[in-house]
């Protein structure tokens, strides 16, 4: 059973969709819908979050000797189901199709900007812990 546990595509299996449960309780705790929150809140919180995360894990595992069970299980599939560039695309899609351009810019400005700063963050301080 240990075994079975520990295959690579459980562990991504498993991790995807711990990512993917918190992501939906993220969406149910901040406002994502475009008619009752004027920006997609949710997916750029969700995003900034698994950059961060993510960052913070390659940072911590660069000196230390990781599993791959845990890079597979944390990065591919809790990182992997958590940020969502699918919502991140449709949503600013449905803000051009609202005539809403700045804001469809400011979401891809944010999410790119925001992920990136977070994955240098969550670098930096897995490196340091």
């Amino acid at each position: 059973m240990r075994i079975l546990l520990m295959h690579p595509y459980v562990l991504v299996f498993v991790g995807g969709g711990a990512g993917s449960l918190a992501r939906y309780i993220a969406g149910r705790l901040i406002p994502v819908t475009l008619t009752s929150s004027p920006f997609p809140n949710a997916i750029l919180f969700v995003n900034v979050v698994a950059s961060f995360v993510l960052g913070a894990v390659i940072g911590w595992a660069i000196n230390r000797s990781v599993s791959e069970e845990a890079r597979l299980f944390i990065g591919i599939g809790f990182c992997g189901g958590l940020s969502t560039f699918s919502s991140f695309s449709y949503y600013t899609v449905v803000l051009l199709q609202n005539g809403r351009i700045g804001a469809a810019l400011l979401n891809i400005g944010l999410n790119v900007v925001l992920c990136l700063l977070a994955s240098v963050g969550g670098l930096w301080i897995g490196q340091k812990l």
